[in-house]
């Protein structure tokens, strides 16, 4: 009789399977960052991306790209969230952050396949990583954010790889006005959700404003011939209905009668009359009503009325806006006609409705007691796929601004940085012993794809960049990186390209992370 085999779980004996699935992480993640790398730098060509739903963007913003792509392996999905990250944390520098994370890949790879243990790689690049930061700092200019002309140009800087980098000019100064105005004083951080930026088709990108106030674009209701511009305006800013009150869903009323008919009218009649009365009583002469689904917000008797009483109307905002208006009108909302008092009401000089461009916003200038200080930035473009890209480009302006009041301190963009830290890794690398030595040196060749990167899509040769920067950072020219104006290498601090420091070393950090996080994943298994 044949003895019984025992079943063997290959999965414990069998070395190869982790190093074949580290080995597919690592090729999954490369070809996500290889699909961006074309769209680094001022001259980066851009991509066209056809959502779901059959719309059509073009963008060079990394994050942008990720977020749109189909990205089905989870390793690859790193990728895409450590863009996020970087988005998060810095705003600019998304596409960076992935390519350095697809280099470190490919030297971990390399690493791998000398034998070196994955923990040991993974724990040598956090090491790596901690000292560019503190290279990076130490090679960081400190600015003042008193210093508008500074922060203009890293603004710049941010916008010149865009596809609306011609109008840096005009961007960059009013995405500087924009956070110098809401900022607080000595603030370590700013709240970007205090600059509202509104889009209107229409106009070209030059007619692009910053208004020191608030824009709304729901139009004022003038079909029963209210006011369109309002001096010295009270604002009141209502979440309750100004039409007559309905019963529930499954109740029916019949009426019968032409006499209850006719009590039916007055009691709505009155009851219409009595609220704008309240409401005139209170001083208020704008009023902003919210978005109502239930039934109508306002109707036209209760217009009629309003109009007669010499009261502005706006209607339609939506639930969003009324947190950003309470803030920015140092108003309350107001839920029901009974707490409807003068103290609960806003202050304004002007309050307009003005035509540009053809289409037509309403604009809240000389906004008094004001708290927490807001502003709005009316975008122009002539279709939504520049009016989306220049709020994008714009927003990234902002994030440049912010990480600046973060981490006041500037550093030059053009890949000096990064040759910067890979040289000095480089040289410290020789006094360290064991694999530790040998991991260093990948690390710091891997940072050279930024400038190699830089070169290729500007259309140099980027052998002879990258050793002409070596050379140059060697001699001591620690601002030496690649200028698209010049087509080689220069001092770009001097060019005046210019970045947060902020945005190099949250990349590095972000990407030496996600490197360990792939690193240790030995095995993929699919839940039930």
């Amino acid at each position: 009789m044949a003895t019984k085999v025992q079943p063997t779980n290959a999965q414990f004996k069998n070395k190869e399977k982790p190093q074949e699935v580290r080995r597919a992480n690592i090729l999954a993640a490369r070809a996500v960052a290889d699909a961006i790398r074309t769209s680094l730098g001022p001259k980066g060509m851009d991509k066209m991306i056809k959502t779901g739903k059959g719309e059509v963007l073009i963008s060079n913003d990394g994050h942008t790209i990720l977020k749109h792509m189909a990205v089905l392996h989870p390793a690859a999905k790193m990728l895409v969230d450590v863009s996020g990250a970087q988005d998060v944390e810095a705003g600019d520098g998304t596409t960076s952050v992935v390519i350095i994370t697809g280099a470190l890949l490919g030297a971990a790879d390399k690493l791998l396949n000398k034998g070196i243990h994955p923990t040991q790689i993974a724990e040598s690049f956090q090491r790596a990583a901690q000292r560019s930061v503190e290279i990076l700092l130490d090679m960081s200019t400190k600015i003042d954010l008193g210093d508008r002309d500074a922060l203009i140009r890293a603004a710049s800087t941010s916008l010149s790889s865009k596809i609306v980098g011609q109008h840096s000019h005009l961007l960059a100064p009013l995405a500087v006005d924009s956070v110098l105005r809401v900022v607080e004083k000595d603030a370590n951080n700013v709240d970007l959700n205090d600059i509202r930026l509104i889009k209107k088709v229409g106009g070209t990108i030059d007619d692009t404003e910053l208004v020191p106030g608030v824009v709304l674009t729901q139009t004022v209701v003038k079909s029963a011939g209210g006011p369109t511009r309002v001096e010295k305006a009270r604002i009141g800013l209502v979440q309750f209905q100004l039409s007559p009150p309905k019963p529930d869903m499954e109740n029916n009323v019949v009426v019968n009668d032409y006499r209850q008919m006719d009590k039916i009218l007055k009691e709505e009649r009155a009851y219409i009359l009595n609220m704008c009365k309240k409401i005139k009583k209170a001083k208020c002469n704008v009023l902003l009503i919210q978005k109502s689904i239930l039934r109508d917000a306002v109707n036209d008797l209760a217009l009629h009325f309003l109009s007669r009483l010499g009261i502005m109307v706006i209607k339609d905002i939506e639930r969003e806006e009324i947190e950003f208006l309470s803030k920015s009108l140092s108003c309350k909302p107001i839920s029901d006609i009974e707490l409807f008092t003068e103290d609960r009401l806003g202050s304004a000089d002007v309050i307009e409705e003005i035509e540009s461009s053809g289409s037509k916003i309403v604009k809240i200038t000389g906004v008094k007691n004001v708290t927490h200080p807001t502003v709005s930035v009316v975008c122009r473009g002539a279709n939504d796929m520049v009016l989306d890209e220049t709020e994008r480009s714009l927003h990234d302006a902002l994030c440049v601004i912010r990480c600046l009041v973060k981490e006041k301190a500037l550093i030059a963009g053009g890949g000096a940085p990064e040759i910067e830290v890979s040289r000095q890794l480089m040289k410290e690398s020789i006094a360290l012993s064991g694999t530790e030595s040998f991991i260093w040196r990948e690390f710091a060749d891997a940072l050279e794809v930024i400038p190699t990167t830089l070169a290729e899509n500007a259309g140099l040769n980027a052998i002879n960049v990258v050793t002409d920067l070596r050379s140059k950072h060697e001699n001591g020219e620690r601002n030496a990186g690649i200028s698209a104006r010049r087509s080689g290498a220069t001092n770009t601090y001097e060019e005046h390209v210019l970045q947060p420091v902020l945005v190099s070393t949250s990349a590095i950090t972000l990407a030496a992370e996600t490197v360990k996080s792939i690193l240790r994943i030995d095995d993929i298994v699919i839940s039930r």
